[in-house]
């Protein structure tokens, strides 16, 4: 093996340690051995060997910092990017479907509507509920089963 060839290896095992995929070590070991070539034919270098591990040190560090800042810069089809966001008609029917569950809400008799709302809202517990309305928690769990079952009706076919 020539010095060449060690010196290039030992460089990439280097990346490879440092957690770069091995075909872009590769290429990095590359990029880093012509940055020393033109450096040298301007100045001098005491050992090829560190200049080259490091150059591809800093190449790589330099490369996870740029995708950091642009994940999506070596994207070869964008179109395979995906996008989380819901499509416009989803949004549209789901607004839809929000407005008509108000309305059933607000069909509710007025302490049913409150009993179910701090339960699934505000989190209220059963005992909480009772205790402020000043009826039994028995009483308190028929009146949200009521009124979930009611509800469920009313969303029925949406």
């Amino acid at each position: 093996m020539s010095a060449l060839t060690a010196m290039l290896s030992k460089a990439r095992r280097v990346l490879i340690r440092r957690g770069v995929p091995e075909q872009d070590a590769e290429e990095l070991v590359q990029e880093a051995f012509l940055k020393i070539e033109h450096f040298e034919r301007q100045h001098g270098a005491r050992s090829r060997e560190a200049l080259l591990v490091t150059t591809a040190v800093n190449l790589s560090i330099d490369r996870n910092r740029r995708e950091g800042r642009s994940p999506f810069a070596h994207v070869e089809d964008p179109g395979t990017i995906a996008d989380t966001r819901p499509d416009p008609a989803h949004v549209i029917e789901q607004r839809a479907r929000l407005r008509h569950a108000k309305v059933g809400i607000d069909a509710l008799p007025e302490r049913t509507r409150r009993i179910l709302l701090r339960r699934r809202l505000e989190g209220a517990t059963y005992a909480e509920i009772a205790a402020d309305e000043g009826m039994t928690v028995a009483a308190v769990e028929k009146q949200i089963a009521r009124a979930t079952l009611q509800l469920v009706q009313w969303m029925d076919g949406w």
